[in-house]
């Protein structure tokens, strides 16, 4: 069975966009924002309890930095499908005319955090003023995050893509940005060890709160092409979340290894950062002012009508 980790930049997704599966199942190619965290830990954590394999499918899948790397494989036709991209940021291609659908809803409400040196002085976004602030990747999660604790509580700060939590995490600890960004169980360490003390959550937000953040996108013609292998596809990922949120201890054993903590965190991170509601995929919450966010913070030009909605979204084929 093919993976492919790790792997960031089109030459990087296009080349691992030809294999060939092995087997007779069929091959779903994704490529995944953030490698480690929880909810974006399904593809994973399912394939290595073998409910995908369950359901006729061999999964590849590409880990990227953030929305921007994730997006532009699916609209090129490379890969099937997109994970945890930012629900703004999906809209924007969407109004720009990209081939893309939301097939399901990937993360409802922000386990996202921010977090300044322990000796900086930065205790809360209102110590913020003249500071650089940090984001993954533009159109993001973690940018419309970032835009909305701009534009909520007036801030004067310089924004700063950096990537991945490791990224910004350096940076700050060297003093090149004043604030980063992780999601759990990313930076939990350094905060316990008095490093890092946290600013502020993506949840403090009236904006993020209680919305869905992230989404799952598919190309158009592979949905057209492949419903069916979506659909089994979407069954799965369902499965596999009942699976996570299971008695069984072999998930967080999994997820522990994957993302190189250990179990204890696994489990303060799954029951601490990671209701279960927060995984639920069949209703983008919060979507009228999703799309007037989505104008406000210029993601597009303009809202979309009522017909462009039901386009976009194409969440029954996650039920």
């Amino acid at each position: 069975m093919k993976h492919v980790r790790h792997l960031v930049g089109a030459a990087a997704i296009a080349a691992a966009a030809l294999t060939t599966p092995a087997s007779a199942d069929d091959l779903v190619k994704m490529t995944i924002g953030q490698r480690g965290n929880w909810d974006t830990a399904v593809p994973h954590l399912g394939e290595k309890a073998g409910i995908f394999k369950k359901h006729g499918l061999q999964l590849e899948m590409v880990y990227t930095r953030g929305s921007g790397e994730t997006v532009q494989p699916v609209i090129s036709g490379n890969v099937d499908l997109g994970l945890a991209v930012g629900t703004l940021g999906a809209i924007g291609y969407f109004a720009k005319g990209a081939p893309i659908r939301i097939v399901a809803a990937q993360a409802t409400g922000a386990a996202d955090y921010w977090y300044a040196k322990s000796d900086s002085g930065i205790k809360s976004l209102k110590d913020s003023k003249g500071k650089s602030i940090a984001y993954s990747t533009n159109g993001s999660s973690t940018h419309s995050m970032v835009l909305a604790f701009i534009k909520e509580f007036k801030l004067d700060v310089k924004t700063v893509s950096t990537g991945s939590p490791p990224a910004p995490l350096t940076n700050v600890m060297s003093g090149q940005v004043d604030i980063g960004w992780a999601s759990p169980p990313f930076g939990l360490k350094e905060m316990d060890e008095g490093k890092i003390n946290l600013v502020a959550r993506g949840s403090d937000t009236q904006i993020v709160r209680g919305q869905t953040i992230r989404v799952i996108i598919a190309n158009t013609d592979a949905l057209k092409n492949r419903k069916d292998v979506i659909r089994r596809y979407m069954q799965a990922y369902r499965e596999t979340i009942d699976y996570m949120y299971s008695t069984n201890p072999q998930v967080l054993t999994d997820y522990a290894e994957f993302a190189r903590i250990t179990p204890e965190m696994a489990k303060r991170v799954r029951e601490q950062f990671f209701p279960k509601s927060l995984l639920q995929m069949t209703e983008i919450k919060g979507l009228d002012q999703l799309l007037k966010d989505a104008v406000e913070l210029k993601y597009a030009p303009k809202e979309l009508t009522k017909e462009q909605v039901a386009d976009l979204i194409q969440t029954s084929i996650a039920k």
